[in-house]
């Protein structure tokens, strides 16, 4: 049985199109003026549903890369959907970097 809490469809739909416009969103691995918006407006959502999660979100907020971003899309929806969702966004050079941030960096800390 699975105990994940439960999460507003908007917080999960910011960052559904965080991870599916990664190329828009972020810049040399870190949030853009554009997806610091997007980004902000789920964090704000997030923490108002799960006052717990402020101290993960804080981090992401001040570092605005896509390692702290994907710590929070595998919190909310789930760790396969959000590796679907950011390799389907990813083009061919830099897909390996992306599977080993996910499989080898992320995964001990969740």
């Amino acid at each position: 049985m699975d105990h994940r809490p439960s999460f507003g469809r908007d917080v999960k739909a910011l960052l559904k199109k965080l991870l599916l416009g990664k190329e828009s969103y972020f810049s040399k691995g870190r949030l853009n003026s554009e997806g610091r918006k997007v980004f902000e407006e789920a964090a704000r959502m997030l923490i108002y549903e799960h006052p717990h999660y402020k101290a993960i979100v804080k981090r992401a907020r001040r570092t605005g890369g896509l390692e702290d971003v994907l710590k929070i899309a595998k919190l909310v929806l789930g760790e396969e959907e959000s590796r679907v969702l950011i390799l389907s966004s990813q083009l061919s050079p830099y897909r390996e970097k992306v599977d080993y941030m996910i499989e080898k960096k992320l995964s001990p800390l969740l």
